[in-house]
């Protein structure tokens, strides 16, 4: 009789048992938002799938952001949208809100200043985390520079030497002895700072029309004209150029963006790494470069189960090993001293000299400066198509900076017409 009370129970529970595994819970589904190019995406995606795989209860999934439509849990945001995103603030929730409500460990204070410029608080919390940062270098083809009889190990620091090495690449069959990505971080946000000029007023007015910045933007168009200097575009179309072997010399940032594993990997260019090069005619100079990069925001409005899946992806991006692997196959700069301390004991000697490059130029309140024309979109373009009409020639340095800083201050202060360009004028 006993048997017969308990077996209904029994058979339950053997019933049971293999329909709630098969009912079990789906992990919660994590969007990040982003706008990259398909490679980046793809290395993304990669880094995505080992969080995935360390835990069951959240899935991050990659989607592109769709311009107009209202933030995801995570938002990756580039260089170019970080002013954009700063002004709407108010559609996300701070990163160090969701960080301490998820009760995970989070002091964005361990972060190094210059890395966190733009992205904090008042009290210097971060709203937003940096991630993927760099700033803009000097790489050399050594090939190129043995067979123009320059020195490999001595490549130039200054502007006039750059001239001086162009020249001998230029003499020994170079077709492209300079060339640079990023257009305005290198030469307006980054020429500035490493020299000690402001691009902007206390006012937040733009003002890189000064004397140094024309000095450089007319010395480029002369090296234009005499094909020492080669332009390929406003993002990183040289760093193919420079992967392939085609220049001898390239300003673009630390990372070298998409290319720096394939160049690490291949080693079809043996690449050596120096300063920006500064005006040595300028007092003071150099100074600091900028950091920048990529950052991730948090959407405000999602489900408290959501930001607990937020929190610990973020936490997971601040591992140190993680950190190292970035640098290691990105060229990305650690977030905090622990991952710089891993980096530099895991990492071979030639995979830091990037590395300790970038630290040495980020020193100083100089990279501390906020109002960067190269993270407004917008001023950005203005800013390239004024560079590109003094470069080709078209228009005089002075005359084209006056007018990228016209027409920038009429769009930072609501006017249309800002977005037109300027009449031309040859010289």
């Amino acid at each position: 009789m006993r048997l017969l009370r308990i077996l209904p129970a029994v058979l339950a529970f053997a019933l049971a048992a293999p329909f709630s595994s098969l009912t079990a819970a789906a992990p919660t589904a994590i969007d990040l938002s982003h706008q990259l190019d398909e490679e980046r995406a793809e290395r993304l995606e990669k880094l995505i799938e080992r969080f995935n795989s360390r835990q069951k209860d959240y899935e991050v999934k990659l989607v592109r952001r769709v311009q107009g439509e209202a933030p995801k849990d995570l938002n990756l945001v580039t260089r170019e949208e970080q002013a954009r995103f700063v002004a709407a603030k108010a559609n996300f929730k701070p990163l160090h809100q969701v960080m301490k409500e998820a009760n995970m460990p989070f002091d964005g204070g361990k972060l190094a200043p210059e890395l966190r410029v733009g992205l904090g608080d008042a009290k210097g919390e971060l709203f937003a985390l940096p991630i993927g940062l760099s700033t803009p270098v000097l790489f050399i083809n050594k090939a190129a520079f043995r067979k123009a009889g320059l020195d490999p190990e001595k490549p130039p620091k200054t502007w006039a030497e750059m001239l001086k090495a162009a020249d001998k690449l230029f003499d020994a069959g170079s077709t492209c002895p300079y060339t640079t990505s990023w257009p305005s971080w290198v030469h307006i946000d980054n020429l500035s700072s490493w020299n000690g000029v402001e691009v902007s007023d206390a006012k937040g007015r733009l003002n890189f029309n000064g004397l140094v910045q024309v000095k450089h933007t007319a010395m480029l168009t002369t090296w234009a004209k005499a094909r020492f200097f080669i332009y390929f575009g406003r993002r990183d179309e040289a760093d193919n150029r420079f992967a392939a072997g085609e220049c001898g010399m390239l300003t673009s940032s630390s990372s070298l963006s998409s290319l720096y594993g394939a160049l690490h990997e291949s080693r079809k260019v043996e690449v050596g790494v120096s300063s920006l090069p500064y005006h040595d005619d300028v007092p003071g100079a150099p100074q600091q470069t900028l950091a920048g990069g990529y950052s991730l925001w948090v959407g405000a409005g999602q489900k408290p189960v959501e930001y607990k899946g937020v929190a610990q992806f973020v936490s997971f991006l601040m591992e140190p090993d993680l950190q190292v692997e970035f640098s290691a196959v990105a060229g990305f700069l650690p977030m905090t001293p622990a991952a710089r301390a891993a980096a530099g004991s895991k990492l071979l000697k030639a995979d830091t000299a990037g590395l300790n490059v970038a630290y040495a130029q980020l020193q100083g309140p100089g990279a501390l400066r906020v109002l960067r024309v190269s993270e407004n979109e917008r001023v950005r373009i203005i800013t390239e198509e004024e560079l590109e009409a003094a470069w080709s020639g078209k228009t005089p340095a002075k005359q084209a900076l006056d007018n990228a800083v016209q027409r920038g201050n009429l769009l930072l202060a609501g006017a249309p017409k800002a977005l037109a360009p300027a009449p031309q004028r040859k010289k």
